[in-house]
C-alpha cells in the first residue's frame, strides 16, 4: 500500500510545528521563571535598601532626651568658689560629712520649733541658715574623696526628713489656730514635695532621668523661707503646693516620653 506523500509531508509539518511550539512555550516558561526570580530578589533588595534607608533616616532624626541639670547643681556650681573653701576648713576642724547631715537635720528641727510656736521669723531665719548646711555635706564628702552612694542616700533621706519636719511644725500652728485652710495648704505642700522626691527616685531605679520640673527642693526652699521670715505663710504655701504637684506630673510626663522613645527604639 503505498504512502502519499502530500499527506506523509503534511504530518511531518505538523510534527515539525507542534514540537516547535512546545519547545518556544518551554524556553518562555525558562525566561518568564528567570524574570519572576530576578523581579523577586529586586522587590527583596529594594525592601532592604529601603528597610536600612529608614532605619538610619530615624536613627538620624530621632532625638534623644536631653538630660537637664537642676537649680540645685547650677547653685552647686556657681557658689563653688565659697562652698570649696567652707568645706575644707569643717573638714580641717574634723567635722565629718555625715555630721553636717545631721547637723542640719537638727537645725531644721530647731526651726519647726520656733515655727510650731508660731515664732515664724526665728523659724524662717533657721531654714534659711539650714539651706547652706545642706550642700556642704557633699561638698565636703567630694573634698575628702570620701563621695559614696550610700552617703547620698543618707543625705536625700535626711534632706525628707528635714522638709517634713518643718510642714509638721507649720501643720501644728495652723492646728492650733483652728486654720483649716492652712492646714491643707501645709498638706498639698507636703505631698507635692515627697510625690517630687519620689517620682525622680522611681525613675531613676527603672534607668530614667527625672531631673526636670519648676520646682525642685531648692527652689521650694526660696519660696518657703521668705514667707516664714515674713509672715506670708499662705502665699508660700499655696505657691508650693500648686507648683511641686505640677513638677512632680512634669516628670511623669518626661519619664512617660523615655519610655515611648525606648519602646519605639527596640521596635526598629
Amino acid at each position: 500500500m503505498s504512502l502519499d506523500p502530500h499527506r506523509e509531508g503534511a504530518k511531518n509539518a505538523m510534527f515539525c510545528l507542534v514540537h516547535w511550539t512546545r519547545m518556544e512555550q518551554k524556553a518562555l516558561n525558562r525566561r518568564v521563571f528567570v524574570n519572576l526570580q530576578v523581579q523577586t530578589r529586586f522587590v527583596l533588595l529594594l525592601s532592604l535598601t529601603s528597610d536600612f534607608a529608614q532605619r538610619s533616616l530615624m536613627e538620624k532624626t530621632a532625638k534623644a532626651m536631653p538630660i537637664k541639670k537642676t537649680l540645685t547643681e547650677y547653685l552647686r556650681l556657681w557658689f563653688k568658689w565659697f562652698l570649696d573653701p567652707v568645706g575644707g576648713f569643717f573638714n580641717r576642724l574634723g567635722i565629718t560629712p555625715n555630721m553636717m547631715t545631721m547637723l542640719g537635720l537638727i537645725g531644721n528641727t530647731v526651726g519647726a520649733y520656733f515655727l510650731a510656736r508660731g515664732e515664724m521669723l526665728t523659724g524662717g531665719l533657721f531654714v534659711l541658715l539650714m539651706t547652706p548646711i545642706d550642700a556642704l555635706d557633699g561638698t565636703m564628702a567630694r573634698l575628702r574623696g570620701e563621695s559614696s552612694d550610700f552617703g547620698a542616700f543618707v543625705d536625700s533621706v535626711t534632706d525628707r526628713y528635714s522638709e517634713l519636719i518643718i510642714y509638721g511644725g507649720i501643720l501644728y500652728y495652723f492646728l492650733s489656730l483652728g486654720e483649716l485652710l492652712g492646714g491643707l495648704l501645709v498638706f498639698g505642700a507636703a505631698a507635692g514635695s515627697v510625690l517630687v522626691s519620689y517620682v525622680k527616685a522611681r525613675a531613676e531605679a527603672l534607668g530614667y532621668e527625672a531631673k526636670v520640673g519648676l520646682l525642685t527642693r531648692v527652689e521650694r526652699y526660696l519660696v518657703l523661707a521668705p514667707s516664714l521670715v515674713f509672715n506670708q505663710l499662705f502665699i508660700g504655701l499655696g505657691i508650693i503646693a500648686i507648683f511641686a504637684n505640677f513638677t512632680a506630673l512634669q516628670r511623669i510626663w518626661h519619664v512617660r516620653r523615655q519610655t515611648h522613645a525606648k519602646m519605639e527604639k527596640q521596635e526598629i
